[in-house]
This record gives C-alpha cells, sequence and structure tokens, in this order.
C-alpha cells in the first residue's frame, strides 16, 4: 500500500497555513479578563479598599488625585485621624 501527495496539494496546504497564521496575528485577541468578572469600585469603594490594606489618608488622597479632606469623609473620620 503506497500513498502519494502530490506537490500541488503540499503548495496549498503551505499557503493555507501561512495565510491561517496571519489571520490569528492580525485578529486582535481578547482581554484575559473578558469572562465579565471585572468590577468597577465607586471612589468611596476606592478609598476605603486602600484604607483597609494599610494606606495612610495622604497616600490614598495623593494616588486617587483627592484632597485629604475628601478622603477622611469617605472613611467618616475626623481631620485628626
Amino acid at each position: 500500500m503506497s500513498t502519494s501527495i502530490s506537490s500541488l496539494s503540499l503548495a496549498t496546504l503551505s499557503t493555507a497555513n501561512t495565510a491561517a497564521a496571519a489571520g490569528a496575528a492580525a485578529r486582535p485577541q481578547p482581554a484575559a479578563n473578558a469572562g465579565g468578572d471585572t468590577v468597577q469600585l465607586t471612589e468611596s469603594q476606592q478609598v476605603v479598599q486602600l484604607y483597609n490594606q494599610g494606606q495612610r489618608v495622604t497616600q490614598i488622597a495623593s494616588s486617587l488625585n483627592l484632597t485629604e479632606a475628601a478622603v477622611n469623609s469617605y472613611l467618616n473620620l475626623s481631620a485628626t485621624g
């Protein structure tokens, strides 16, 4: 039993593989988190989360472009807290 492959078939296969690879490279890949498990936090939730992680009021204010008074307000802290 013998099997032969013509050169035309090999050339066609090679061209098809090259086109498929080029198409895959040009196609944008979906984001890793495309499953819908990303959560948008409100500004106040971000403040509370950062505070619970141990950041100081001044650090939180700086990273979120807020005033220290705004951060203290979100945390229900007095200005001396």
